[in-house]
């Protein structure tokens, strides 16, 4: 099929690249020459595992442009695929979308064609994108809005991508759900040769379809994004029950989640979520219940828990030090995660800006992000170091912020001696703590 892919941020690159691999005819569009440019060089504006070779392996499937005449008026699917940022109220800022609606719908061809808001959307937003493509048409045309809301993890999209739990897609013409089905057959049975970098896991042999209405559809992503921010949050309140009784998080953590009601994912305890979509949605989410004169007070609370977490981090470290004004503090990671050089919304940069208050220098080092950070920490703020050996060279503390593999594989015993006060913690509750405690650390976590 040919599609076209409206915005080459994080996801919609990596859609434009994966629909590419799988055989159709995809032309991605984005607006700033400088990224088409090195895209078409084969150059990724954004650090994700194996995407280069996926986008190398797809290239003979996939254009990149800058204009609308030449991705639009052919497309059988277009995805539209803009960010929608937070406004200070906590709805999504929709001018990108109005933008690129307006456009497709001045540039699209007589032929039916399926507009896919794949950008995170309030409820009601596939209705309105509607209404702008009729206006830009100047004719109802041969059209139908989709929702076909993203799952993906940074760190591990393309096998989000590729072996999706399920794909969702909304619509309340029938006409439209066909479309999408065809589109998303090679993953639905499975049929597609597995790139030799991401093996298919053998369980994998059919995904789930979930075929619904319009509205549904963009209600899913807000539910299952909110949800996962719930269960973090929960798991680090019970995190600081925790540490008053005694009790060890992560095999309470390990405990409730062997029931296969809850299961274990998103039940790690530390200094909480960060990233794109788990803030905003949650966000989206209230302002919506606002809209309709409703609360959603389960939502709040995860958020304020999420908040509380970053704290919580500044209060065991003054606990530890009693004085944090002239302290060094080294911080291992930036990105809010592993595997991703995303610093939006991440829990380092929030606890950083607090130590900063207290009067502590900052050391700090990514293995990934470090570019990105010198754009959002002021040097007179933060030093960032080339190394985590460097960071840690004389620091007051530690504080583990992002769960690299790199961090957990550091000479721990050959780094004791380098710094001035052995206190470590572990903000990602993944160090080994006997063998910390064993080597001389005073290894402090967030629950315990």
């Amino acid at each position: 099929m040919k599609v076209a892919i409206v915005g080459t941020g994080y996801v919609g690159l990596t859609t434009g690249v994966c629909l590419a691999y799988l055989g159709h005819q995809v032309t991605c569009l984005d607006t700033d020459p400088r990224k088409v440019e090195a895209l078409r060089a084969g150059r990724i504006p954004i650090y994700e595992p194996h995407l280069d070779e996926l986008l190398a392996a797809a290239s003979a499937n996939l254009t990149f442009t800058v204009s609308y005449e030449e991705a639009v008026p052919q497309a059988e699917v277009i995805f539209i695929a803009v960010g929608t940022p937070s406004s200070g109220d906590g709805s999504p800022d929709l001018r990108y979308l109005r933008a690129a609606a307006e456009s497709v719908g001045r540039h699209m061809g007589d032929h039916f064609t399926v507009i896919v808001n794949k950008s995170t959307v309030p409820i009601g937003s596939g209705n309105w994108v509607g209404s702008l493509l009729r206006q830009a048409r100047g004719a109802n045309g041969s059209f139908a809005v989709a929702s076909n809301p993203e799952f993906l993890r940074e760190g591990v999209a393309l096998r989000d991508s590729l072996y999706p739990d399920r794909i969702v897609i909304g619509a309340d013409v029938p006409r439209a759900l066909e479309v999408l089905y065809t589109l998303y057959r090679p993953l639905l049975d499975q049929t597609f040769t597995a790139p030799a970098f991401l093996p298919r896991a053998e369980d994998c042999s059919a995904v789930p379809l979930v075929s619904t209405d319009l509205a549904s559809a963009e209600l899913i992503k807000y539910a299952a994004n909110a949800f996962l921010a719930l269960k973090i949050s929960y798991i680090n309140e019970i995190g600081t029950i925790a540490e008053r009784v005694g009790a060890d998080v992560q095999q309470v953590a390990r405990g409730i989640g062997l029931d296969a009601r809850i299961g274990t994912r998103f039940l790690q305890a530390g200094i909480g979520w960060g990233g794109s979509c788990f803030g905003k949605d949650t966000a989206a989410l209230i302002a919506t219940g606002r809209d309709y004169n409703l609360q959603m007070p389960i939502v709040e609370a995860a958020r304020e828990v999420n908040r509380a977490q970053r704290r919580r981090v500044v209060e065991k470290l003054l606990g530890e030090l009693k004085i944090l004004k002239g302290r060094t503090i080294a911080m291992l990671g930036l990105a809010f995660k592993a595997h991703t050089d995303d610093l939006r919304d991440a829990p380092a940069l929030e606890i950083a800006r607090l130590l900063v208050e207290r009067g502590a220098q900052v050391r700090a080092h990514d293995p990934i992000a470090m570019e990105h950070a010198r754009a959002q920490l002021p040097a007179e703020d933060v030093q960032l170091c080339a190394s985590a050996e460097e960071a840690l060279r004389d620091a007051d503390a530690a504080v583990l912020t992002t769960e690299w593999p790199q961090y957990l594989e550091l000479d721990w015993e050959a780094l004791l001696a380098s710094m001035r006060t052995p206190v470590l913690l572990d903000g990602r509750g993944v160090l080994d703590k006997v063998r910390l405690r064993a080597a001389g650390y005073r290894l402090l976590t967030l629950a315990g």
